[in-house]
C-alpha cells in the first residue's frame, strides 16, 4: 500500500473533556467543523491533544472516535510518542489496530537521549509498526532537539517518512530539504 501524502494542512486537535469526561459529541463536532473547512489531515492525541496526561484508554478512544468520524474524507494522523520506547510502541501499534493512516511520535521528552539514543528509539517505533511515522522535533518542549544528523539516519527507515519541524528556524528547514528533501517530507510547525 503507498503512503499517502502530506500536502496540504493538517490541524491539530484538542481533546475536549467535560466534567472530567472525554466529550466524544464535541470531539466529532471539532472534526467535522474541519473536515467541512476543507482540512486535508487531522492529528488527535499530539501533543495539542494533551496526549500525555490522557489514560491510555482515553488515547485510544479518541483515535478510535476521530478515523469514525473522518471516515476516509482526510487523514488521520495520530500521535502516539511518549517519553518511554515500549509506550510509544504499544501507542503506535494501537493506533495501526484502529485504522490510524500514520503516527506523529514526538521525541522523547523529559528524558533528553542522545542523537544515537533518539535513532534507536525511533527506528523500535518504525520497526514495530509498518504504518508512516513522522518524527516530531519540538524541542522548546521535549527537552531535546532531533538534529539533522539523525533525520538523516532515519530517513533511511522506509516508513520514516516525514519530520515535523518545530525549531523555529528558517535555517534548519534548510538544511533539512537539502539533506533528505528529495524523498522525505519536511513538515513545518512553528512553536516559538
Amino acid at each position: 500500500m503507498p503512503f499517502p501524502s502530506f500536502a496540504g494542512a493538517h490541524t491539530a486537535l484538542v481533546t475536549p473533556f467535560k466534567d472530567g469526561v472525554l466529550d466524544e459529541a464535541a470531539l466529532v463536532a471539532l472534526i467535522e467543523t474541519q473536515i467541512q473547512g476543507g482540512i486535508t489531515g487531522i492529528v488527535p492525541v499530539g501533543t495539542t491533544g494533551e496526549s500525555p496526561t490522557l489514560s491510555h484508554e482515553e488515547h485510544h478512544r479518541v483515535i478510535e472516535i476521530a478515523v469514525k468520524a473522518v471516515a476516509k474524507r482526510a487523514l488521520v494522523i495520530a500521535g502516539t510518542g511518549s517519553n518511554a520506547t515500549s509506550e510509544a510502541v504499544e501507542l503506535t501499534i494501537e493506533a495501526e489496530k484502529l485504522g490510524a493512516d500514520a503516527a506523529l511520535v514526538v521525541a522523547p521528552y523529559y528524558n533528553k537521549p542522545t542523537q544515537a539514543g533518539l535513532i534507536a528509539h525511533y527506528r523500535a517505533v518504525a520497526r514495530a509498526c509498518p504504518r508512516p511515522l513522522v518524527v516530531y522535533n519540538v524541542p522548546g518542549r521535549t527537552g531535546v532537539d532531533v538534529l539533522p544528523g539523525a533525520i538523516e539516519a532515519l530517513a533511511t527507515e522506509p516508513n520514516i517518512i516525514a519530520v515535523k519541524e518545530s525549531t523555529n528556524s528558517v535555517e534548519r528547514i534548510g538544511e533539512l530539504v537539502r539533506l533528505v528533501g528529495g524523498h522525505f517530507t519536511v513538515l513545518c510547525g512553528d512553536d516559538p
